[in-house]
């Protein structure tokens, strides 16, 4: 082979090799805020369910949390902005939904709009007496000072006070700054046990129950996130692996709930955007569903 050649077919295999350098899939980067503890067992299933979204999207993902620990207020802010992080998860709002592109799949189910009360030990009797929404609404209840669940309440009547500091809600609790703490049934248990020293446990006769969806955010400009995402996501319900993981993290807290048991106050949700897929039932967990789906209690 002549010098003249070789340099030619050299030259063929880098162009053949850059060629297909330049196509290759690189694998995207997607980061989360990371959580204010290192066991906050919170962050397990929604991590999960969107390793499991990104991994059914056709493109090469990996999730990682940011370096620094973040409060969502402030990751919602810099997700905004298009800094830190690309996805965070979040109740929606007609206003985060004005901020920031949802992708619309229910990650609990709904379950984020099922509420227990977080009570003083001492107080069970107290709500235990309570037979109708009315003898609870004057009672002071806790809640973070920019969350939505705080307009949600304060526009159905309920008195309540705005705080600022997550960790601040359950040490004003104990310290008797107001009645009870609404959680959703899916955050409540693991904030129970973390607070028992404290006096505080979760009221066993009572839930409040709106309609509202906790959904992955993402910085408007995201789309192409977004779109793969949202396909990933009705693709894992589609082949049943978003229920099985759902169940697997929720089937204990569901038992321990007895839902079917407790005097269930429904309130309107008035800030919840139209756009909500509440025409598609396969993306809701219902009261109904409770026997066929957590088994035997």
């Amino acid at each position: 082979m002549t010098d003249i050649n070789l340099v030619s077919v050299i030259a063929s295999c880098s162009l053949i090799l850059a060629t297909a350098i330049a196509f290759a899939k690189a694998t995207d980067i997607v980061t989360y805020p990371r959580p204010v503890t290192a066991d906050d067992k919170r962050t397990q299933y929604p991590a999960k369910l969107l390793q499991l979204g990104l991994s059914k999207s056709g493109e090469p993902f990996e999730i990682r949390s940011s370096e620094g620990i973040m409060l969502q207020g402030r990751a919602l802010k810099l997700l905004e902005l298009g800094k830190v992080v690309d996805v965070v998860w979040s109740m929606t709002s007609i206003d985060r939904e004005k901020k920031l592109l949802p992708v619309r799949v229910p990650i609990y189910k709904g379950l984020i709009g099922w509420r227990l009360p977080l009570i003083r030990e001492i107080d069970q009797r107290k709500f235990a007496a309570i037979s109708h929404l009315d003898l609870l609404k004057p009672l002071f209840a806790g809640q973070g000072h920019d969350w939505p669940d705080t307009v949600i309440l304060r526009k159905n009547g309920f008195q309540v006070s705005g705080v600022a500091s997550y960790e601040g809600l359950f040490k004003m609790l104990s310290q008797r700054r107001f009645d009870y703490f609404p959680r959703s049934i899916v955050e409540i248990w693991a904030e129970a046990a973390n607070h028992a020293d404290k006096g505080i446990v979760v009221e066993n006769s009572i839930a409040i129950k709106y309609k509202t969806a906790f959904y992955y955010f993402v910085n408007k400009g995201n789309q192409r996130l977004a779109r793969l995402l949202s396909k990933g996501l009705y693709q894992a319900i589609e082949d049943g692996s978003f229920d099985r993981l759902f169940m697997e993290h929720h089937q204990e807290i569901l038992n321990k709930a007895k839902l079917e048991q407790r005097k269930i106050f429904t309130i309107p949700n008035p800030i919840l955007p139209v756009n909500t897929p509440l025409n598609e039932p396969k993306l809701w967990f219902e009261l109904k569903d409770l026997d066929k789906a957590v088994g035997p209690k």
